[in-house]
């Protein structure tokens, strides 16, 4: 049985993912005294109970092979998949995608924020070719005002992505607003949806700096 659970508007596809071992998972990522190598190592655990949920709605297709007693009718994916994390807490969730999409394209989308008109701004952009039926995976951990996976999400757009999943660890109901409002038809996967952001734009109570705590900066 899933452990996922769908927003309270059937209209957005909004996916909670409740599974004990996640939610343990997360609950260690928040403790501001879990060390880098402890949180880096627990990341790709909780990363990789993100990717099987994620990916639970690919479209499949029949294939028939032989096994080593018989013609078997089984399944395997139908459409090219690409990964595409936003630099650089993105990077996070990388190595569990790719453990279970080895086959997938990855494509890099580096954000920064302008600091006189606060938007984010790409300083990076190197994106494989998408279809119009690729699956594309959009890893940014923590959804906090929604700006630089909005931005992720036009570039995407522009190079031809129709089929989007966004994956984060911690959204901030302020964030998915904003995502649910300008990419109506994408789904979205988190492991929590937390209070609110606090006045510097942090998600409360979150989990700090992912990006910071990944890589002991």
């Amino acid at each position: 049985m899933s452990k996922s659970k769908r927003s309270t508007d059937p209209a957005q596809k909004v996916y909670v993912i409740n599974h004990p071992l996640l939610q343990d998972r997360l609950t260690r990522l928040r403790n501001k005294n879990t060390s880098t190598a402890e949180f880096r190592f627990t990341l790709e655990e909780a990363g990789l109970l993100l990717a099987a949920e994620a990916t639970r709605h690919l479209p499949t297709r029949s294939v028939r092979i032989q096994t080593p007693l018989a013609s078997h009718k089984g399944v395997c994916l139908a459409h090219p998949t690409v990964l595409v994390p936003v630099l650089r807490a993105g990077l996070s969730l990388l190595p569990a995608f790719q453990r279970l999409l080895p086959s997938a394209a990855i494509g890099y989308i580096g954000l920064a924020r302008n600091e006189t008109t606060l938007a984010p701004e790409a300083y990076y952009q190197k994106l494989p070719k998408i279809t119009l039926n690729t699956q594309v995976f959009l890893l940014d951990p923590m959804l906090a005002t929604g700006g630089s996976s909005q931005a992720a999400l036009d570039l995407l757009r522009k190079h031809g992505a129709h089929c989007i999943t966004l994956v984060c660890l911690v959204a901030a109901p302020e964030g998915l607003k904003k995502i649910i409002e300008s990419h109506p038809d994408i789904s979205i996967y988190t492991a929590a949806i937390d209070q609110k952001l606090n006045p510097r734009g942090f998600i409360t109570p979150g989990l700090g700096d992912a990006g910071d705590r990944l890589f002991g900066t």
